[in-house]
């Protein structure tokens, strides 16, 4: 059990903060005594997120032209972005304009400033296509991103971003550090959330067959809510500044299809099925296998507890109540 005690009575920015991590990030620091300034594009959505929280400070704006230079923050942890497959094959400009501005913006104005901590969040597409018969995929296995895909403007932009943090950290001694996560599975996604985890979740909730618009041939393992969180704390308080860390629980390795037969068998009680409607035109992203391997967080003290069913579990009974 790592201490995460340090925070209290610290002070720490949260960009994205009403998404789905940056959002039970917020509650978990406040819970550990934190400040917490909170950036949202949306009063509505922050209010809607956090009523009720105490010591929790909104900051409004777009984060690539957010003035956030007075605020005097110990961490700070750069969870804004781009998050839905669909814009990044019709907002792609957007989409690379949020990752990279945004992280840009943010590091200039901590550049020259004494921060304890910094955290990017990456993603297990940054990876890219490594090769489908690696076992062991670590933090420097990166594979193919084809450039010139519109939808390798989310991919190919976390990668710049990972970039600009290790060269902030080495050029200006910001300690940026780089948590790459794997598909996060938990509560706090909108009912009406198109990620392919929520839809899942919904067919049970709604008895619906499952519909797999592809064969369902990538293989990655998931990570619950509550198990991002705690690894995003600790390399906020114990990474190592211009390095990256892998964020997954290798036990939830399967397909995307095996996941789907396994909702099906043990939460919904084979009272639905899995369909596939293809659509080879649709942009989605390419078949892939992550044999994502964490050591390297867990040298740190950091241990996935959440399982693949577990996870779905808690999201399904989450959504029930929204």
């Amino acid at each position: 059990m790592i201490d995460f005690s340090a925070f209290k009575n610290t002070s720490v920015l949260v960009t994205g903060a009403t998404g789905l991590i940056g959002r039970a990030l917020v509650r978990c620091l406040i819970g550990l005594g934190a400040k917490v300034y909170a950036c949202s594009r949306s009063s509505e959505k922050f209010k809607a997120c956090f009523h009720g929280y105490d010591n929790i400070i909104p900051v409004y704006g777009d984060i690539c032209t957010l003035d956030i230079s007075s605020l005097d923050v110990d961490y700070i942890v750069h969870a804004a972005g781009t998050t839905t497959s669909k814009d990044f094959v019709e907002k792609p400009v957007e989409t690379i304009r949020v990752a990279v501005g945004g992280t840009i913006n943010i590091l200039d104005q901590y550049k020259n400033k004494k921060l304890k901590g910094f955290v990017y969040i990456s993603s297990m597409e940054a990876f890219g296509i490594t090769s489908t018969d690696k076992r062991d995929v670590r933090e420097t296995d990166l594979g193919y991103i084809d450039v010139m895909n519109v939808r390798s403007s989310y991919s190919e932009s976390k990668r710049l971003c990972e970039n600009l943090c290790v060269s902030y950290a080495s050029e200006y001694g910001v300690p940026a550090k780089v948590v790459r996560l794997a598909q996060v599975v938990g509560p706090g996604v909108s009912y009406t959330d198109n990620r392919v985890t929520v839809q899942f979740a919904r067919s049970v909730i709604e008895g619906k067959d499952i519909v797999l618009k592809t064969e369902g041939k990538t293989k990655r393992p998931i990570l619950y809510i509550d198990d991002a969180v705690s690894a995003i704390l600790t390399v906020l308080l114990k990474g190592k500044a211009g390095e990256c860390y892998t964020a997954a629980n290798p036990e939830t390795f399967c397909t995307i299809r095996e996941t789907a037969e396994a909702i099906i068998h043990q939460l919904a009680q084979n009272k639905i099925k899995l369909v596939f409607d293809l659509d080879p035109n649709a942009g989605y992203a390419p078949d892939i296998c992550l044999n994502l391997n964490v050591d390297k967080l867990k040298t740190l003290g950091w241990e996935p507890k959440v399982g693949l069913v577990e996870s779905y579990r808690r999201l399904i009974e989450s959504l029930k109540n929204v």
